[in-house]
């Protein structure tokens, strides 16, 4: 079997690293955090979270060294963010994760921009943690 105290570490510091959509909103709103799309450009221009910045546009020497970095992609199956994740944690940064990335936050109704507009979809009763399945 292997090491229990190996597994306990690796949940931890995920823990630690990754932060949900719905953590995010708040940490962001306190104004601790800022969220940068890892995206190429035409996935940003087809929508990306409301105040967040673009990396690929942003030079990494632009981005503010006194709050967390809320990286994110697409959603669970990308793992672009946490490529550029490793680079910025490699130049010094303090980075975390947002998991579920933009398809997350948009599912959650949290605001986008879309089209030049702010936009909030309804949201996902499958992604949100307010509401769920009925219980019996």
């Amino acid at each position: 079997m292997p090491d229990l105290r190996a597994r306990l570490a690796f949940v931890d510091a995920l823990l630690d690293y990754q932060i949900d959509v719905v953590a995010a909103s708040r940490v962001v709103a306190e104004g601790t955090a800022v969220l940068v799309d890892t995206r190429r450009q035409e996935s940003w221009d087809h929508g990306h979270v409301l105040g967040a910045l673009h990396l690929p546009s942003t030079a990494p020497d632009a981005l503010p060294r006194d709050r967390t970095l809320l990286v994110y992609g697409w959603g669970p199956g990308c793992n672009g963010a946490t490529v550029a994740a490793r680079d910025l944690l490699a130049a010094g940064f303090d980075v975390r994760e947002m998991i579920g990335g933009y398809e997350y936050w948009a599912r959650n109704g949290f605001p986008v921009v879309r089209g030049g507009e702010v936009v909030r979809m309804t949201p996902d009763p499958l992604v949100t943690a307010e509401t769920g399945p009925e219980k019996d």
